[in-house]
């Protein structure tokens, strides 16, 4: 089978090897663990920090230019390059027997026309954003979203979601991310609530993802007398400022900035640790909170997306506003409840065990051996 990949996301060259974003190719490798060969339909610049990883099964790259409209210039540009991204994803889906498309994103609202001119072709694609229909979105995201679950412009397309939506198109399939094989499962053990309660955040340090949040939580527990910690791992834009904002609320004791780390280390700190925070602005399926459920961590998150679902709406964690005095007070109040805490982790843990690595690549070899 030869199998396309359409994707914002930058394909990078280190060393004669493609390499991407770590958590993506996880789980290209697996998609393509199943095809004879593939191909990337993507940039392949980034100006960014990056925790990057080589591609098991090498791609062969078909360069798109970056797509950008924060400025005149970006958008002059951008409008120029349109009609050569088109033409090089028309020939690319014409050499595929299988089109992936990764949404949403500039480079995929254009795939999902492109892939109109072939309605015979069998094609799946991944929108790892907020599917809500109610949600506040850019008009971007609001078109790739109408073309996809329309079953006259898209045909021959099975769309993997997060979440379970009412009202929706029969090609519309919910969906799943995993991290975790089925040995990696482990019975939680029952934690105390009372004494050294740790905290950890998980993610990229931008504003979308609001560690900045995350710490003025803490900060509050502190001052109500709270014997707290949170460990931070991840990068981004907003480290440095983090860590300012740490050194001048005299934190250091109780907020450490990690920075990337591997796997591993992640998921050794999961098992000691009690509650996840994510108070994100929007999500998809966010890993960060399926993986800390996975080890009987509590997650606490704000009710975006498909989040307030994966939490069974607080059976599972603790759903919080946006406000920082309420959210601190939604806490304070589960604190204080020390036996429901416990059932709260047993039931996170079981219902993430649910989704392993080992399901994941079922269903994925399933959608790929359809005709």
């Amino acid at each position: 089978m030869k199998f396309l990949i359409v994707t914002n996301a930058p394909t990078l060259q280190e060393k004669h090897k493609y390499v991407a974003y770590s958590p993506y190719v996880k789980e290209i490798d697996i998609w393509t663990k199943y095809v004879t060969k593939y191909k990337i339909a993507s940039p392949n610049t980034y100006t960014q920090k990056l925790l990057k990883q080589e591609f098991k099964k090498q791609p062969e790259l078909v360069i798109l230019p970056s797509l950008e409209y924060k400025s005149i210039k970006h958008i002059c540009y951008s409008l120029y390059k349109t009609p050569q991204i088109l033409f090089a994803l028309y020939r690319a889906m014409k050499w595929a027997d299988h089109i992936h498309l990764r949404c949403p994103g500039n480079i995929g609202l254009l795939g999902c026309l492109v892939q109109i001119a072939f309605p015979s072709k069998i094609k799946t694609a991944k929108y790892a954003g907020n599917w809500d229909p109610k949600a506040k979105q850019p008009i971007s995201y609001v078109i790739q979203k109408k073309i996809l679950s329309n079953t006259f412009l898209t045909k021959n397309m099975t769309v993997l979601v997060y979440g379970k939506w009412k009202k929706q198109t029969k090609n519309i399939k919910p969906f799943f991310t995993a991290s975790f094989r089925e040995e990696d499962k482990i019975e939680p053990k029952l934690k105390a609530y009372t004494k050294h309660i740790k905290f950890i955040f998980v993610g990229s340090l931008v504003k979308g993802k609001r560690p900045l949040f995350a710490i003025q939580i803490i900060e509050k527990l502190k001052r109500k007398g709270y014997k707290i910690s949170l460990d931070i791992y991840g990068d981004g834009v907003l480290r440095t400022a983090l860590q300012d904002y740490c050194n001048a609320k005299k934190l250091q004791d109780q907020v450490v900035l990690h920075g990337n780390v591997k796997a591993n280390e992640i998921k050794e700190a999961l098992k000691h640790t009690h509650f996840c925070i994510l108070a994100s602005k929007s999500e998809g399926w966010p890993k960060a909170i399926a993986e800390a459920m996975f080890f009987g961590v509590i997650p606490i998150a704000t009710p975006v997306s498909c989040v307030p679902d994966m939490l069974d709406y607080g059976k599972r964690g603790i759903l919080i506003p946006s406000k920082l005095d309420e959210a601190v007070s939604k806490i304070e109040v589960a604190l204080k409840n020390e036996k429901l805490l416990q059932e709260i982790a047993f039931n996170a843990a079981h219902w993430s065990q649910n989704y392993t690595l080992n399901t994941f690549e079922k269903e994925i070899s399933e959608l790929l051996a359809k005709k």
